[in-house]
């Protein structure tokens, strides 16, 4: 039987699933998060142009938390009061395994057991990646930048200072924030509820985007949300009231597109200057 059977079977009875469950049923959530540790299941799945929600792998991250206790975890800076199966992704690691993995972590960064760190990867300081979180090859997550639960940031990215990215475990099936390969996104911005920001976008920093946000195409006057078109340069903006002397309403504006050989070269600041 498939751990995805197991997982989805054991959901329909979730109340009664503790630490004295079925051996089948702990294996397999055990095999569910050292499996997301290792990249090879993720609950945001590429499918062609678009995204496949992994339900059944949220499902066995909450079921996690039924089978394992608290406990006191140790560590070089800080004591936790947190669940057993969730000591730092690299708890008990020694050189060989870093080696191995091949990114680098920089003292005082919080990264939980469960979540994928590619490659080439860097993660400052007082930075966090959830469980189920994904950080693909090469990225930078800046100092104090978040990557929630299963909230995925692709290849060649970069968060910087302060970056929020949205996680969600619950209601199950929910999207979580998916930031496509080669993007930019600017100091204290804040990405959540789902929303996709496409490949080779650059989102200026103190952008706050959720599923309602409204997203404002300036060239085209297209008004949309959820979803940064691939390629679009982002700033903050507002929009008029409808009422003479009412409040404007927050939105984002898209002030150019650029392809990639544009984007190759010039830099960040160029792109962010109108």
């Amino acid at each position: 039987m498939s751990i995805e059977k197991i997982i989805n079977d054991a959901w329909e009875n979730k109340d009664q699933i503790s630490k004295d469950s079925d051996k089948s049923i702990i294996d397999a959530i055990k095999e569910t998060i050292h499996l997301l540790n290792e990249g090879k299941i993720t609950v945001a799945e590429p499918q062609g142009n678009d995204w496949k929600i992994n339900d059944w792998i949220q499902k066995g991250i909450l079921l996690s938390f039924r089978v394992n206790k608290r406990k006191i975890i140790g560590g070089p800076y800080n004591a936790w009061n947190d669940f057993e199966h969730l000591p730092g992704k690299t708890a008990g690691w020694t050189e060989k395994e870093f080696e191995k993995a091949g990114f680098r972590m920089v003292p005082n960064c919080v990264v939980r057991n469960g979540s994928f760190i590619g490659r080439g990867a860097v993660i400052m300081p007082n930075s966090f990646i959830n469980i189920g979180g994904y950080c693909g090859e090469k990225s930078m997550v800046d100092t104090g930048a978040r990557i929630g639960s299963c909230a995925r940031l692709g290849a060649n990215c970069h968060l910087s200072a302060g970056v929020g990215l949205g996680g969600i475990l619950e209601p199950v099936g929910s999207k979580p924030t998916i930031i496509e390969d080669d993007c930019f996104i600017g100091a204290l911005s804040e990405i959540v509820e789902g929303v996709i920001v496409r490949k080779g976008s650059v989102v200026s920093m103190g952008c706050y985007i959720g599923k309602s946000t409204k997203i404002i195409n300036r060239e085209t006057g297209e008004v949309t949300s959820g979803e940064i078109p691939a390629g679009s340069v982002v700033v903050p903006g507002t929009l008029p009231s409808k009422k003479p002397g009412g409040p404007n309403l927050y939105c984002v504006v898209i002030i150019k597109t650029v392809d990639e050989k544009t984007r190759s070269k010039t830099s960040l600041n160029d792109l962010l200057r109108d």
